[in-house]
Formats: structure tokens, sequence, C-alpha cells
């Protein structure tokens, strides 16, 4: 295999690479717990998109007690700091990457 043979298999695996994080990106995986008291949605990459809680989470005893307005400030509040840790661990991850890259983007990595 030459050279240019060798530059267009790597040109091939890059563009199959980058339609396989758009399709991740796009795909929706869900898990819950407690019987589905509790769901949470991901894309295909792992990154957080939402959370559901039910009432009956929030007060076993009484879960008609608990309006919509409760739930979704839980929901929000519980987004926001998973949010907020999603996006430090990635900046950790591509200053840790940029550090022993010397700065050189490398396609895949961040």
């Amino acid at each position: 295999m030459n050279i240019m043979q060798m530059m267009q298999q790597a040109q091939n695996i890059q563009k199959k690479l980058k339609d396989v994080q758009s399709e991740l990106a796009s795909t929706e995986v869900e898990g819950e717990a407690l019987g589905g008291a509790v769901k949470v949605i991901c894309d295909g990459q792992g990154k957080f998109k939402s959370i559901k809680l039910s009432a009956e989470l929030i007060n076993p005893e009484n879960p008609e007690s608990v309006d919509q307005d409760t739930i979704e400030t839980l929901e929000d509040a519980i987004i926001t700091a998973i949010t907020q840790t999603s996006k430090k661990a990635s900046d950790e991850m591509e200053a840790k990457i940029k550090s022993v890259t010397g700065g050189i983007s490398i396609p895949g990595l961040c």
C-alpha cells in the first residue's frame, strides 16, 4: 500500500468516525430506577439530556400532594448540577489532553 492509498484510507476512516459521532449524538438512551420513578435520558455519546422524577418518589405516602412545579424544580436542579459537573469534567479532560499533545488537535480525542 502506498502513501496515497494510506492517506485516502485515513480520510475515509475520519469521515466514518464523524458520521458515527453524529449518529450517536442524535441517539437517545433511557435508563430508569425504582420501577420507573426516576428516568434519565442520555445521547449515544453518554451526554446527559434529561431527567424525570415521579411524585411517588418525592412523597411516597401522599404523591397527590406533590405539585408539578415542585417536580420540575427538582428536575431542573438536578439537570443543572449534572450539566455543570459534566462541563467541568470535559474541560479538565481537554486541558490534560492538550498538555500531552502540546495543543495539537487530534480528531476524536476532544
